[in-house]
């Protein structure tokens, strides 16, 4: 999972990329501080990996991960090269997902680019310029196409239909993820690489002040406006995420209960991107290791042995399969064996969110 983190200058990206990689990538109130893309990676927290680890004694656990790319602040004409604009734009079509930072919280110290807070404008600013992004690289596409085709080359012509009527929709200031495809234009699509057609994590950077209602007046005018499938938003406090990164692990409860908070809101980012991608997590393990591994939703077994290992996928035999649940009540593999829960499934089960998987194959 890898997560493209955008939004005007001065909104709090970076802050907020520090406190979630603890990367310490440069921070000032000024636009455009961060010049090169800073990449972090983050385990992502999950305590049935712990349990896991526990209860096959294994050396050691290896967490999924998800990657944050922390782009430089895009300014209106960013499209036009306005602000480095072009070169960061090309950092953006490599992420699976946007995470775009909206600033909604007030504050005289800190300068606001437009000197004025108001997240929709921001929001239409950021989008309006990847849409005029996606409409130079749809023209380009196309005119290539076109001196290219030849009339017995169907696929060529379906992807001139497809870019003209994804042209068209831009046209009318819409991102290409609000566009109704069908399953084989969405397939052509990927080859487009176009910005808009990534689905979107709005963060609403908020005040200290805001944490004990997590809402104000602008996250309720942005969720009012982003609301939708392509979409989700969550509030974040980026400068109490910061502070709480500082902190040495066995400060970090009491740090978070005297907020009010449950979790930091980092965990609360992770399953929005999950969610956001349709991803879901299965488990292998042993007394080596205990290891979470990432999949599409839906995915067959042979496709999540594939994660691990191509020669998995190739010579795939079986699976054997337990959910993490029935572990987790009867306390160990034998009771799980015992109680008939542990299954084989052939090539096409789907795998399901917990599973805990040994895959059988031949190579």
């Amino acid at each position: 999972m890898k997560l493209g983190i955008v939004g005007l200058p001065n909104v709090g990206k970076s802050t907020l990329f520090n406190a979630i990689t603890k990367a310490e990538a440069e921070v000032a109130n000024y636009p455009f501080c961060t010049i090169d893309p800073n990449i972090g990676t983050v385990e992502i927290p999950d305590n049935r990996l712990d349990f896991l680890k526990k209860i096959y004694h294994a050396k050691k656990k290896v967490p999924a991960i998800v990657e944050f790319v922390d782009i430089a602040g895009l300014v209106k004409g960013a499209s036009q090269g306005e602000g480095l604009g072009n070169q960061f734009l090309a950092h953006i079509r490599e992420t699976a997902a946007i995470v775009h930072v909206v600033r909604c919280f007030e504050n005289k110290d800190i300068t606001h680019v437009m000197n004025e807070v108001d997240p929709l404008r921001d929001i239409e600013i950021i989008d309006t310029e990847l849409i005029l992004a996606d409409m130079e690289s749809i023209l380009k596409r196309l005119k290539r196409l076109q001196k290219a085709v030849r009339l017995n080359d169907k696929k060529m012509l379906a992807e001139i239909e497809l870019a003209i009527k994804t042209k068209t929709h831009l046209d009318t200031g819409n991102p290409v993820r609000t566009l109704k495809l069908n399953n084989d234009e969405k397939i052509l699509l990927k080859d487009f690489f176009l910005i808009t057609a990534k689905p979107v994590l709005y963060i609403c950077n908020i005040s200290e002040n805001d944490l004990s209602k997590m809402s104000n007046k602008h996250t309720i005018a942005v969720k009012g406006k982003v609301k939708n499938k392509n979409n989700q938003n969550i509030p974040i406090c980026a400068k109490i995420e910061a502070e709480l990164a500082e902190l040495p692990e066995s400060d970090k409860e009491a740090f978070l209960k005297n907020l009010g908070l449950k979790e930091p809101g980092l965990n609360h980012l992770i399953r929005s991107g999950y969610n956001l991608l349709d991803l879901e997590t299965f488990f292998t393990a042993g007394e080596t290791e205990a290891r979470a591994w990432t999949i599409k939703k839906g995915s067959y077994a042979t496709q999540a042995a594939g994660t691990i290992h191509s020669d998995f996928e190739k010579g795939f035999i079986r699976a054997e399969i337990m959910s993490f649940d029935d572990l987790f009540t009867l306390g160990c593999e034998k009771a799980v064996k015992d109680a008939g829960l542990l299954r084989s499934e052939g090539k096409k089960y789907v795998i399901k969110d917990g599973d805990i998987i040994k895959f059988r194959f031949n190579v």
